[in-house]
């Protein structure tokens, strides 16, 4: 696969998600889409949202409800598509949103695997990968990150790191469409700043290419070690998402 080639399947896959075209990714105005429920979109998310905005940098593209049309379109054609999604302006789209019980819940980048720069990457453990059989007995606290114990159908394979007998480090992907598998990685904190996560994430994301799927890599942006870990691994941020949720779903989160 080239860049290019991992690119397309990206943004086909954006499109599926936002129920629009491609192309509306790279165009220079701004594009909202009604609300949909594809079974091939991404499965992370509840469908359909009453408000995501996607950008791969020229523009906003703005998946909608009809009642919430009105008030994303304003806010969307005010600020330029690199401020909007940032404080202070969220704070305005959050004020548009509020009478539908609705607020800015998850803001995500996501990466991908830059084909000329991803390599197997060293550390001092031993790597053994893993199929699902393998680790059905690691839905734990300490591999959160790796796998999702509320989607366990979806994690497809995992990569582990030994120290002798005992697991250090664990990454592991998903099959969250059926064209990309994201990646997750956890590891011990007394095993860190060791190489362990940019060993498992790089050998894991060769592992993805090798069976005909896209690695991906999603991150807070201030999640500094995990954006670190990415870029130490090769891939590079392609798109961001803001995803409006309701206020009940958000105040369950804050109680956590």
């Amino acid at each position: 696969m080239t860049n290019e080639d991992v690119r397309r399947v990206a943004l086909e896959q954006s499109a599926i998600d936002c129920n629009c075209a491609p192309e509306d990714f790279l165009k220079t105005e701004n594009v909202f889409t009604a609300a949909n429920d594809d079974p091939r979109a991404r499965v992370y998310l509840p469908r359909p949202v009453e408000c995501e905005l996607v950008s791969y940098g020229p523009n906003v593209v703005a998946q909608v409800s009809e009642r919430t049309r009105e008030a994303v379109t304003a806010y969307v054609d005010t600020y330029p598509a690199g401020h909007s999604f940032e404080t202070p302006h969220l704070y305005v789209l959050n004020q548009a949103l509020a009478p539908f019980g609705l607020a800015a819940c998850y803001m995500a980048e996501f990466f991908l695997p830059d084909v000329t720069a991803l390599r197997e990457l060293a550390c001092p453990y031993e790597l053994r990968l893993l199929e699902p059989g393998d680790f059905a007995g690691l839905y734990l606290p300490a591999w959160s990150n790796a796998l999702c114990e509320q989607r366990k159908e979806r994690d497809v394979l995992a990569l582990g790191a030994y120290d002798g007998d005992a697991l250090v480090g664990l990454a592991g992907c998903s099959a969250d469409c059926d064209s990309m598998w994201q990646i997750g990685v956890d590891v011990l904190p007394e095993y860190r700043r060791r190489g362990v996560a940019a060993a498992l994430t790089s050998r894991l994301a060769l592992e993805i290419f090798a069976r005909g799927k896209v690695p991906f890599y999603c991150a807070a942006w201030c999640n500094l070690r995990s954006v670190g870990n990415a870029l130490k691994c090769g891939f590079r941020p392609a798109w961001v998402t803001v995803t409006a949720r309701d206020m009940d779903h958000i105040a369950a989160l804050n109680r956590r």
